[in-house]
């Protein structure tokens, strides 16, 4: 800004100067009585000070009323502002953020493949984690407000005690149930479970179990069994690949038995959690005494503590493993990003459809911003503003009004002998 006002300053000064210049130059020619090359001289200076004065004129009309007098359309700009205004507002709203001008910027940028090249370098990365840690660092002392926290577990109390959680229950169900994809979840379930009895540990806790079911049931009997640990063990690991045998007959028969009987419960208590009002105001109680316990509710506070505590003692750390993984993971997106050309041109096109959504409501709001803020300045600050922006270079119009002022009086006197 300074360097605007010294700018400012100089070139009207230079402009004032040469206007001066031309006027002693006139009075001068006329103390000589307008002989020779004076005649020249004078008709140069009272054309070029002819020319500074108006220019001086038009310039300063532009901004104020020269000399303080109102003379009509002067003082244009601090007349116009709310034209001035609404104009600007309207041609960076219309040329700048026109909703084509906006897709076809993203669409040149190409902003995955930026985000791309920019998420491959790892110090690209660590800077993007230290700024997503330091944003989750702010937010932990934010939550840590006595008030907020307040708040925030009335605002979840309150949430969950509207949630219809049987309704939602059964939605859940009922979606797991299309295209049989509950089929899937078994599956799992089933997989898991058979990977569980696979393990040695596994079948080592049955064989405990038989034995101490032996000898609470059969204290008798079992004085007669030879080897009781290893008989023990050959049992758990009978009934556990007697239950893999089922379950691989399961998994290979998609009418199994099992699998029907698996549908028919889902979908018994589907329409239970819809029908059936006292399992409904039975799990609506459970999750009103949930809410209501007391030290239920102090666990989550202290569980919360801890985690905050072990979050605040991570990202206090130079080598913070949560910033750690967060950069691992933002390279991960850039190397996964510059492979795949599929998904790059994915996110490009979500880009450009959420531009066309929104585009007409960013360019309103910029708009009415632009021509709102500039109608609240003053009118001072106003015209100080554009003049610091253009009037030194419109002190140039002034200088060279003086110039070519004095070379057309130098034409018009040349014409004026040869006639």
């Amino acid at each position: 800004m300074d360097h605007k006002i010294r700018a400012l300053r100089k070139n009207k000064a230079l402009a004032l100067a040469m206007m001066v210049s031309a006027g002693i130059l006139f009075v001068i020619a006329r103390c000589q009585g307008g002989h020779g090359a004076w005649q020249w001289v004078g008709a140069f200076s009272e054309a070029a000070m002819i020319g500074a004065l108006a220019d001086w004129f038009a310039v300063v009309a532009l901004f104020r009323h020269p000399l303080g007098i109102p003379i009509p359309h002067t003082a244009i700009i601090p007349s116009k502002k709310e034209a001035i205004a609404d104009s600007l507002a309207e041609f960076i709203r219309d040329k700048f953020l026109a909703t084509e001008a906006l897709v076809a910027k993203v669409r040149k940028l190409d902003p995955a493949n930026r985000l791309s090249s920019y998420l491959m370098s790892e110090k690209n990365a660590a800077g993007l984690a230290r700024g997503i840690t330091g944003v989750i660092s702010e937010s932990l002392d934010f939550i840590d407000d006595k008030r907020v926290r307040t708040i925030m577990l009335a605002a979840i109390n309150n949430r969950i005690s509207k949630i219809d959680l049987p309704s939602s229950v059964g939605a859940i169900i009922d979606i797991l149930r299309k295209d049989n994809r509950h089929q899937s979840v078994l599956d799992e379930l089933l997989r898991r479970l058979a990977d569980w009895l696979d393990l040695p540990d596994s079948q080592d806790k049955i064989a405990r179990a038989i034995d101490d079911w032996c000898s609470t049931e059969y204290p008798l009997l079992v004085k007669f069994i030879p080897n009781r640990e290893q008989f023990a063990k050959g049992a758990g690991e009978k009934i556990a690949k007697r239950i893999n045998v089922f379950i691989r007959k399961v998994n290979d028969d998609p009418t199994h038995e099992l699998r029907r009987h698996f549908d028919d419960i889902l979908s018994e208590f589907s329409s239970r959690l819809r029908d059936d009002q006292s399992l409904r105001s039975g799990i609506e109680s459970m999750k009103q005494n949930l809410i209501s316990n007391l030290q239920l509710s102090d666990y989550i506070k202290h569980l919360c503590s801890d985690l905050e505590a072990w979050l605040r003692n991570d990202l206090e750390q130079p080598q913070s493993r949560i910033r750690e993984h967060v950069s691992a993971a933002a390279v991960g997106l850039g190397n996964t990003l510059s492979k795949n050309a599929d998904l790059k041109d994915t996110i490009n096109q979500h880009l450009e459809m959420a531009v066309r959504k929104y585009a007409d409501d960013l360019r309103t709001g910029f708009s009415r911003h632009v021509s709102g803020t500039i109608r609240q300045w003053e009118e001072d600050d106003f015209v100080s503003e554009i003049e610091l922006s253009i009037g030194s270079d419109l002190q140039f119009i002034r200088m060279n009004g003086t110039l070519v002022g004095g070379l057309i009086g130098l034409l018009l006197h040349a014409i004026s002998l040869q006639l």
